[in-house]
């Protein structure tokens, strides 16, 4: 299905009963194809066809992501353990309630960095990238990794476009949205953190050893994102938008009737 903001009335052309008129128009729904998608507006953005603010800026509290694997596997088909030094390295960007992406460095983060440099005194920051190593120490017939959980922080607004002409026959567009990013370490109180993590073998990963000649063998990252299991880490702090989610229009008494 496809996500549409709700156009906002006509063009306001006078107080009082015109403008109580304007509202009222605010009210009904769209044509099936009267006005553009979400994606067509944040295009628009980014392209500056469109001049575009994110209005309103909320940062919400700091909370632990979930843990991502962060290294290669090692897979101990010896019968002693085994300990090995293991580098790690993980890289961490932002998402967009409305499946719209944030890149770094480009128009849309430097708008919503501005505004929420405007209004708090402090950047935003779109992404982060950490490494380093650790020894672990793999028994026999299980299988190690390294993880890692970054500190992250919400920020909701609600994007505003003013076109020069009109477009899908309006000169301003609104819709709310949630952007999902890195924060700082350390970020009120909450930590980053790199644990290890094992498992035993499967079967299947068993029965492969005999090929490995019984030692520690190396292999790729398999893992993804697995259950944060840390303290706090899944309290009210964390809003991520859930898969399905729509985007909700902003509704007419909260905005400019002007179109």
């Amino acid at each position: 299905m496809t996500n549409k903001p709700i156009r906002f009335g006509a063009r306001m052309v006078a107080l009082g009963v015109a403008a109580t008129a304007a509202v009222s128009l605010a009210t009904l729904p769209a044509a099936a194809d009267s006005g553009p998608t979400v994606d067509q507006l944040m295009a628009d953005c980014a392209s500056g066809t469109g001049k575009c603010t994110f209005n309103d800026p909320v940062v919400n509290s700091a909370y632990l992501g979930d843990y991502r694997q962060v290294s290669d596997t090692l897979y101990n088909c010896s019968a002693s353990p085994a300990t090995q030094g293991l580098g790690w390295s993980d890289s961490v960007g932002s998402s967009d309630s409305l499946d719209v992406s944030v890149t770094v460095g480009g128009k849309i983060a430097g708008i919503v960095e501005a505004s929420v440099t405007a209004k708090y005194g402090h950047t935003w920051t779109t992404s982060h990238t950490d490494s380093g190593s650790l020894g672990m120490t793999v028994q026999p017939g299980e299988v190690g990794w390294i993880s890692r959980a970054q500190v992250m922080q919400q920020v909701s607004g609600k994007w505003q476009t003013h076109y020069d002409n009109p477009h899908w026959g309006h000169y301003y567009w609104f819709w709310k949205d949630t952007i999902t990013s890195p924060a700082p370490n350390g970020t009120e109180g909450v930590s980053n953190a790199v644990v290890i993590k094992s498992r035993p073998m499967t079967a299947a990963e068993k029965a492969s050893c005999g090929a490995a000649n019984a030692q520690l063998v190396h292999g790729p990252n398999l893992h993804q994102d697995e259950p944060s299991g840390h303290a706090g880490s899944a309290g009210p702090h964390d809003t991520t938008p859930q898969p399905g989610d729509a985007p909700v229009a902003t509704p007419p008494a909260e905005t400019s009737t002007k179109q």
